[in-house]
């Protein structure tokens, strides 16, 4: 499925429905006076957060949006029906923008969270409300007011568990589906993964956890090369970032760095959050290389497991490894701030 993780759409709100002129006309009832109803509201364009959803893909075919408008008031002190409201769903982490001002209107980060974007239009008033003492039948009533209308931006930051980064080939792909049922284009070249991939896998509570894969950076990501913010962006709410490293590669440790400091870059608070150093393709190094790579690393202060995707070498305990992460870090949120 094609991943789409900005958009641009204009919503519309429904118009309020007109007042009514009407005069009570009833047999044995003269001069009846005023009865005219009034207009109903517009609709309201809302916006839901719905954990169903992972991408922004429905706005390719669609980038206008409009709520019913509100029903005319009838005579017999008959109101209008409110419009029906039209309802946007985007996936959990979309942040929405007024297109012109830039100014950030929501944040909706929980499933079925919501946020009204373009307000309906109050409805008008019908002629009973203008009867007074000195004008007993009123000739006139009032429009129904326009709804809100403007032009908005939603950009997606993925919500995940874990983030797997690494140079293009490192095989973040080919681990993504050794962890979880996804299944990721896989090939012997660089840049075979051009979106952002999801997948999910659980503990032995039989509890979710969402692990994304981020497409290869390359050096000078957080300049923007290589649609180096397009991809950074969406570790921004990453809980654990995993750094994948192909070790059969003879400048794995300039490639560990490169990866490093361009997180680092980008976004300082991030790089404390590599929590786990995976040193893949261990299938094309001598074991013994392989313990020695670890204690490098393990001696930088960095936790790191040794895996092998085409063999499945150190899945399952990479598995165990960042659950055991995740829940020390539950651990750490639940507990009173006293106690830390």
């Amino acid at each position: 499925m094609l991943f789409v993780d900005k958009a641009k759409f204009q919503v519309k709100a429904g118009d309020g429905g007109n007042g009514c002129v009407s005069f009570r006309r009833e047999k044995y009832v003269p001069k009846g006076g005023p009865n005219g109803g009034d207009g109903g509201r517009g609709g309201d364009v809302i916006i839901r957060a719905s954990a169903k959803l992972h991408s922004l893909i429905d706005f390719r075919y669609r980038t206008h949006f409009k709520a019913e408008r509100g029903q005319h008031g009838q005579g017999k002190d008959r109101h209008g029906a409110r419009g029906k409201d039209c309802l946007i769903e985007v996936p959990l982490g979309s942040i929405i923008e007024d297109a012109d001002t830039d100014e950030i209107l929501a944040d909706l980060t929980s499933d079925g969270e919501e946020f009204i974007v373009a307000e309906g239009g109050k409805g008008g008033l019908g002629n009973m409300h203008f009867a007074t003492g000195a004008n007993r039948t009123p000739r006139h009533a009032t429009k129904g007011e326009p709804g809100q209308q403007r032009w908005l931006r939603v950009e997606l930051k993925l919500l995940a568990d874990v983030g797997l980064v690494g140079l293009p080939n490192a095989g973040k792909s080919s681990l993504l589906s050794c962890l979880s049922a996804a299944r990721p284009k896989i090939a012997d070249y660089p840049f075979t993964t051009l979106t952002p991939m999801l997948g999910v896998f659980h503990d032995h509570r039989h509890e979710q956890h969402v692990i994304a894969d981020i497409p290869g950076l390359i050096e000078g990501a957080h300049h923007g090369v290589g649609l180096g913010h397009d991809f950074l962006r969406h570790l921004e709410r990453t809980s654990v970032i995993v750094h994948v490293l192909d070790i059969s590669s003879d400048s794995y440790q300039q490639d560990f760095h490169v990866i490093e400091e361009e997180i680092e870059k980008y976004q300082q608070e991030m790089a404390g959050r590599i929590k786990l150093v995976v040193l893949n393709k261990i299938d094309l190094v001598d074991p013994e290389m392989v313990h020695e790579m670890c204690d490098q690393f393990q001696q930088q202060g960095y936790r790191a497991q040794a895996t092998s995707a085409v063999t499945g070498a150190g899945i399952a305990e990479l598995k165990e490894t960042l659950v055991t992460i995740l829940e020390g870090q539950a651990e750490d949120e639940d507990e009173p701030e006293e106690a830390r």
